[in-house]
């Protein structure tokens, strides 16, 4: 079982118009969407779900009102402000506040607190037209989304092993932080897709950075090609440093924001050039992968 992981750093580049179109190409495959924050492939893929799944990111404090003797000392040891006294004398923990370090439960002189695991999101199993998809929804105001994208990845795993399938297609997390990371180890390929501005080349030589510590093979797309020659050159200069293969360019192309706006990836909606161009592509990343 192979895993493809396609990360872009910056947003706009394309990253899950890209994933979304190489998976309606792509046989024998479990598609995955790291992004828990704001899962975008389900808008292309257009999932049924199947199961839902709890996550639990952590822990949280929550104060037995019947135990609590109002002494104040779990109020004065929080450094995060969660603790506060109501009127009626008694304690309660802000959930929102709360950062479940446990400190109030450990120091608690009466064991009025409880430290229990809290429900920070889900984790959907879903089916598509093309395969099976393992998506993800943190709760707004949650943290561990790099703990909920491991888990989104370990059932895709779990999935592709149990179906006989020999691919894995991942959508990563966006940016260049812990999320990412977690998207990222183990893989066995990176693609990513990036585009001719200065933004996106700045995390694309983070990115870099961070294939080469695992590493893990790394290919590189450029999207929007044509907006800008000059950076486009600087991209590929980058990559002959890092000794890094460019699979190649895809030009700006509107049909890739009409196929947006239908929910559609744009090789079932787009120009026959754009289909030709994925169908290349996916060859390029087999035999670099193979």
């Amino acid at each position: 079982m192979k895993e493809l992981v396609v990360i872009s750093g910056k947003g706009g580049t394309g990253k899950t118009s890209v994933t979304g179109a190489l998976a309606v190409l792509w046989d024998h495959a479990v598609f995955a969407d790291c992004d828990v924050d704001a899962s975008n492939l389900p808008i292309l893929l257009n999932p049924e779900i199947r199961e839902k799944l709890p996550f639990s990111g952590g822990k949280k404090a929550e104060i037995v009102e019947d135990d609590c003797t109002g002494c104040g000392l779990c109020e004065s040891l929080c450094r995060f402000h969660a603790i506060s006294q109501e009127d009626n004398g008694i304690y309660q923990v802000d959930p929102l506040a709360c950062e479940g370090c446990g400190l109030c439960f450990r120091a608690c002189p009466m064991d009025a607190i409880q430290f229990e695991p809290v429900v920070n999101g889900e984790l959907y199993i879903s089916d598509t037209a093309w395969g099976e998809l393992i998506h993800a929804e943190l709760y707004p105001g949650e943290e561990n989304s790099g703990k909920l994208v491991t888990a989104v990845r370990q059932k895709a795993r779990e999935t592709a092993g149990a179906k006989g399938k020999s691919w894995i297609l991942t959508d990563g997390a966006p940016g260049t932080g812990c999320p990412v990371i977690a998207s990222l180890t183990g893989a066995s390929g990176v693609l990513i897709v990036t585009e001719p501005g200065v933004s996106a080349i700045h995390d694309l030589e983070r990115i870099l950075e961070l294939t080469k510590h695992f590493s893990i093979p790394a290919m590189i797309l450029i999207n929007k090609a044509d907006i800008s020659p000059e950076q486009k050159e600087r991209i590929r200069d980058i990559a002959r440093r890092e000794k890094v293969t460019v699979l190649g360019d895809i030009p700006y192309h509107p049909s890739f924001t009409k196929s947006q706006i239908k929910g559609k990836p744009v090789t079932l909606d787009g120009a026959p050039e754009l289909y030709r161009i994925f169908e290349h592509l996916k060859q390029l990343i087999l035999e670099k992968l193979a």
